[in-house]
């Protein structure tokens, strides 16, 4: 019998969005041991009934109200039966052979955690926009992405450690959640799964980008590719990451380079935009210094 794989994607209003990644799964997905479990994360409106109309076999989990991120997945973990969980945005697509190729990871490499899949750009297809994570900047709190906006010629094909998970779509095994834990939800939205990543790593597991399973990405269909809830989200939760998993000496170099280069240069950039709805979430976040709060 193949392990059964839980599918956990977030909703938020974002009902037409989340049907069109449920067809991607009718129409691509040949792996034949899934559940499927779409979370609610309070909607103006109830998405069940158009998702159940597309997938009859989806379970609806309706939180009544916005989670976040971290939480949000929680709640799909907190009833998945699989022995792996398939945490995935639903402004993704399947292609054939995704879930296969993942869970090669894991009987090839024993001391797998997490394993993410290669990733182009929905409607830009051909176009690469993740082949693994380099390591979050020490000064700056922040990392980029392997291949990002590359042609993919398959310069990237080739199975590789990544230090962090990309949060649209990773495989993990049900022993390894049970063993570091569920998300972290003090993030709400963007950086808790580097965070996630921080930990599994810890406890001595790994983190592989495999390049024979590929994902589209709609991205960005939630928040938006630029909006206040994301600059103020990013930004404290930047420095939420580095408080949490640096040493206090790279921290506090981390602060300085922020007060000093980061604040006014955001600050600048914004007002010259006239993005004032920006700035505010900016300084908000800054003057937080990762201690909490939402937007």
């Amino acid at each position: 019998m193949p392990p059964l794989v839980s599918v956990i994607a977030l909703n938020y209003n974002n009902t037409a969005v989340t049907v069109e990644f449920l067809r991607s799964i009718r129409e691509h997905c040949s792996y034949p041991a899934i559940e499927v479990i779409v979370v609610d994360n309070g909607s103006v409106e109830d998405p069940s009934m158009a998702c159940i109309a597309e997938y009859p076999a989806v379970k609806m989990v309706l939180t009544g109200s916005n989670l976040g991120f971290s939480a949000g997945n929680n709640a799909g973990l907190r009833v998945a039966k699989g022995d792996y969980f398939f945490i995935v945005n639903n402004d993704t697509e399947f292609t054939p052979g995704l879930l296969e190729g993942l869970l090669e990871i894991f009987q090839t490499y024993p001391d797998a955690g997490m394993a993410c899949p290669k990733f182009q750009y929905f409607f830009d297809k051909g176009i690469l926009e993740w082949a693994g994570f380099r390591k979050v900047n020490v000064f700056t709190g922040r990392n980029t992405a392997i291949g990002h906006g590359e042609v993919d010629e398959g310069q990237y094909n080739t199975i590789q450690e990544t230090p962090y998970a990309h949060g649209g779509a990773m495989l993990v095994p049900r022993r390894v959640v049970e063993d570091v834990g569920l998300m972290p939800e003090m993030f709400f939205l963007y950086y808790e799964e580097l965070d996630w990543s921080e930990q599994i790593r810890r406890k001595g597991y790994k983190i592989y980008y495999q390049p024979a399973s590929m994902i589209y990405h709609k991205e960005s269909m939630t928040t938006g590719k630029a909006s206040p809830l994301k600059t103020f989200y990013q930004t404290r939760n930047r420095i939420l990451f580095m408080k949490r998993n640096v040493a206090w000496y790279q921290y506090l170099v981390f602060i300085l380079v922020f007060i000093f280069l980061t604040v006014p240069k955001n600050s600048l950039q914004f007002v010259l935009g006239g993005k004032m709805e920006h700035l505010k979430a900016f300084w908000k976040a800054t003057l937080s210094l990762g201690s909490g709060g939402r937007l």
